[in-house]
């Protein structure tokens, strides 16, 4: 089953979500590195922030992607919250 994983992070402007990409590219867990994540969204508020939309194939998949965001986002200064999880329905694109 997958799932729909919304994050509504704070202190994320676009600099730092693009430093965190370029962190995440670097140890290996890119788009495309990590199994498990078939969609991606970067969303930018009105006030330059970012909020993120992932569809993972499962659980498992994204918290073993965890291990590797999670001090990434920590170090820099980024507070994830509380993701919201819901699994999907319906996903279409193309």
């Amino acid at each position: 089953m997958a799932y729909g994983i919304y994050f509504d992070l704070q202190g994320f402007p676009v600099s730092v979500y693009d430093e965190a990409i370029e962190q995440l590219t670097a140890a290996g867990a890119g788009w495309g590195e990590v199994p498990g994540r078939t969609f991606h969204c970067a969303m930018k508020t009105d006030d330059g922030q970012i909020k993120v939309f992932d569809v993972w194939d499962s659980m498992e998949d994204f918290e073993k992607f965890g291990e590797t965001l999670m001090p990434i986002l920590s170090g820099l200064g980024a507070d994830p919250g509380q993701p919201m999880v819901m699994a999907v329905h319906n996903l279409q694109h193309g």
